[in-house]
């Protein structure tokens, strides 16, 4: 068959070869589709969450006290005096000096002990009842000054608390615990939490005749956390002070640091399971 040339093809001529060409080459691209494998089905995993926790002993505390100094109470009616606010702050400031040298004494360094802003504020209290019965409302100021001590050796503890009371602080706030590298004991817990995390895996596969792969997915599901523990304190009888040497006995306890952890290992064994929606899973 000879092809017509060019100028001798119709439009019709031109729309039934351009229509062969084109039905051709969809069949060419169809052609790899119709021939590909079906999809593969997912590989199995084994999911497992565990949690673990640490317990250390604190080497570290900090020790929050006050000191405070009253002007004399005064009727709402009266007029304040000013130099009865000048020795109010006077006899605290020789208070709070005569503290870091008790502190001092103990044998801590000046830098462990922080002496913190004056702060002033007025206070109303109840007065005496006048002449129609009522209580009449009193007012006063009150200069303060916080003071907190850093101790990185525990054994000086006692001393320093019996030299804070000593001293006559208006306020012992308490004993906060705490470690110095707090770092370290939280990659403990991280480490243990994972240890546990890849015992469970371990112990599930070979239940399951399967075998661990490579991890697909590792997450911390909970952040360390830091529960310090109050600090007991026990007082003794004299007699029983005398034959130890000691009035009292703190004992700060231990710091519980937790951490969990979720892990995902891929299964592979000839009896590892295969659902496409179903994987292994453990949770604690």
């Amino acid at each position: 068959m000879k092809a017509i040339p060019a100028n001798l093809q119709t439009p019709g001529s031109k729309r039934l070869r351009n229509g062969l060409l084109g039905g051709a080459l969809l069949t060419l691209l169809s052609v790899p589709f119709a021939h590909a494998s079906p999809s593969t089905p997912p590989q199995p995993s084994l999911h497992v969450q565990a949690q673990s926790w640490v317990e250390v002993e604190p080497d570290k505390a900090t020790l929050n006290a006050r000191l405070w100094e009253n002007t004399p109470a005064l009727s709402t009616l009266e007029e304040s005096d000013s130099s009865a606010l000048s020795d109010a702050r006077e006899r605290l400031e020789i208070r709070a000096s005569e503290l870091i040298e008790k502190m001092e004494a103990t044998g801590l360094e000046r830098t462990a002990i922080n002496a913190g802003s004056l702060n002033v504020y007025p206070e109303h209290i109840q007065g005496p009842r006048n002449e129609d019965g009522e209580h009449e409302t009193l007012q006063r100021t009150r200069l303060e000054r916080p003071i907190t001590v850093e101790l990185t050796d525990l054994k000086q503890l006692s001393e320093v608390l019996d030299a804070l009371i000593a001293a006559g602080v208006n306020s012992l706030d308490g004993v906060q615990f705490d470690l110095q590298d707090r770092d370290a004991a939280t990659d403990e817990a991280l480490v243990k939490a994972l240890e546990k995390a890849q015992h469970k895996a371990n112990l599930m596969a070979d239940s399951l005749d399967a075998e661990l792969g490579h991890v697909q997915r590792i997450e911390e599901t909970q952040s360390p956390i830091f529960q310090p523990r109050m600090m007991t304190m026990r007082a003794e009888s004299d007699s029983a002070a005398n034959q130890s040497g000691a009035a009292n006995d703190y004992s700060p306890g231990t710091i519980r640091i937790d951490a969990g952890v979720s892990v995902e290992w891929a299964l592979k064994g000839p009896d590892a399971p295969r659902r496409p929606d179903s994987d292994v899973a453990a949770q604690e």
